[in-house]
């Protein structure tokens, strides 16, 4: 039998209206989205919302949706393909952003590669990349680390070690930190890294609030810092 095919569904940055969903989802991948009869989300409920915005060319609540998220078990990941292996499409799609980046569908995607399923990662905005792109670092040379320790000295010591890899290899180095905290890692940044170290902040992506600063620890310390609270962000720096 044929099996399925995987498809990798990104999801907006936030919320937004009509003309903000255009703006970042294409019409083709909308339209896909739109026909897929079972889905694979982080959250059943947010997963059917993204589904209303996007339109379907199916009642909803017909549409099959499973949960995959940080509580599930490795070992349950296998029967979320028997969809696919039952030769049913299905979309994998993330809370914000691309799936399997900084999300927990990316073991899904490899259980997909292993059983010889057609995986298509399909367009949509990534926060990661359009901080890079917008920040003036270094992208060709970068690497992600997701959070940092929530640990006040731990932080420090990641944050020292990041930096001290960065002057090394001169590679951009990104990560980012649960919205409420922000501030305080903002504050450790320019606590802890050396003067000429670049820092860029990029908040609220593709919103109509988006903010990105991107300039020398030195100069943060002379400038008043956006608000930051409860706002998604990622952060960059870039030792010289």
């Amino acid at each position: 039998m044929t099996t399925g095919t995987l498809y990798l569904i990104p999801n907006t940055l936030g919320d937004g209206d009509d003309a903000a969903l255009a703006a970042v989802l294409p019409g083709p991948v909308r339209e896909r989205a739109g026909m897929l009869a079972s889905y694979i989300g982080e959250n059943a409920k947010t997963t059917r919302a993204f589904l209303k915005r996007v339109g379907t060319t199916r009642p909803i609540q017909e549409i099959e949706i499973h949960e995959l998220n940080v509580n599930t078990p490795a070992g349950e990941i296998d029967k979320l393909l028997a969809p696919l292996l039952a030769g049913i499409d299905t979309g994998l799609v993330s809370e914000a952003g691309v799936p399997a980046v900084a999300d927990p569908g990316a073991l899904l995607v490899r259980r997909a590669h292993e059983r010889g399923i057609k995986v298509v990662p399909l367009v949509g905005p990534s926060s990661i990349l359009l901080a890079l792109m917008a920040s003036g670092l270094n992208g060709q040379s970068f690497a992600f680390h997701g959070y940092l320790p929530v640990d006040a000295n731990e932080r420090t010591k990641k944050l020292r070690e990041l930096e001290q890899i960065s002057r090394k290899a001169k590679q951009t180095q990104i990560f980012i930190e649960t919205p409420y905290r922000n501030r305080a890692l903002l504050d450790a940044l320019l606590a802890t890294c050396a003067p000429s170290t670049l820092v860029c902040v990029a908040a609220d992506l593709t919103l109509p609030s988006e903010t990105i600063v991107s300039r020398a620890v030195s100069e943060w310390k002379k400038k008043p810092a956006p608000e930051l609270h409860k706002r998604p962000a990622i952060f960059l720096l870039l030792a010289n």
